[in-house]
């Protein structure tokens, strides 16, 4: 348990650290990163490369995957939160007075949501599109920015960010795994139709 306490109080004080290098100068930038709104271009984005790479059929099947991941990952990293029922850095009396905060979120923080969604979806694309396309390594920028984010604004600590993105990893990892059979599905479930009409 010193152990545990150790590494809390280290991590705390990276956050301070990281939040401090903040200045109002870049204050607005980084609560634009990480408004979820902002990255629409980059949803849109990945609607597009879905669509054209695996045609209608397929690409809606993908997008609906996706949708349920992004449903799991927001539940369980809940889950999550209410169980370890860590308070935030906003919230926390032993710095919230000494670190820069910029929004105040009532949630607990262990982990977080925002990390391991961006991080889960990210590599559910680079996975499903990088036979396609030469720069899908580029999408690992969101996940990096938003993170980033959330330690800036004070709202996470970097533990929160870190073990959010090791959990998405593991979820963009295995909903991989699970489009792999859904697209032979729609494959053969197609072209089992394609064959009756003939």
């Amino acid at each position: 348990m010193i152990f545990l306490d150790k590494i809390i109080e280290y991590d705390k004080q990276l956050l301070v650290y990281l939040n401090g290098l903040g200045t109002e100068t870049w204050d607005m930038f980084w609560l634009s990163i990480t408004d979820q709104l902002s990255w629409i271009p980059l949803y849109l984005l990945f609607f597009y490369l879905i669509f054209k790479s695996f045609g209608w059929k397929k690409g809606l099947a993908l997008l609906l995957l996706t949708a349920v991941l992004i449903t799991f990952s927001d539940q369980f990293t809940v889950f999550l939160k209410n169980y370890f029922e860590r308070l935030r850095p906003n919230r926390d009396p032993q710095i919230n007075e000494i670190i820069r905060i910029l929004k105040n979120n009532s949630s607990f923080s262990f982990v977080s949501g925002h990390a391991t969604t961006s991080m889960a979806v990210s590599l559910f694309m680079h996975l499903n599109l990088k036979k396609y396309y030469s720069y899908t390594a580029f999408f690992f920028i969101w996940p990096l920015l938003f993170s980033y984010s959330r330690m800036y604004i004070g709202v996470h600590f970097p533990l929160d960010v870190f073990f959010g993105a090791i959990l998405g990893i593991g979820i963009g990892f295995a909903f991989y795994k699970l489009s792999i059979p859904l697209m032979n599905w729609v494959d053969n479930r197609f072209k089992q139709a394609s064959d009756y009409s003939l």
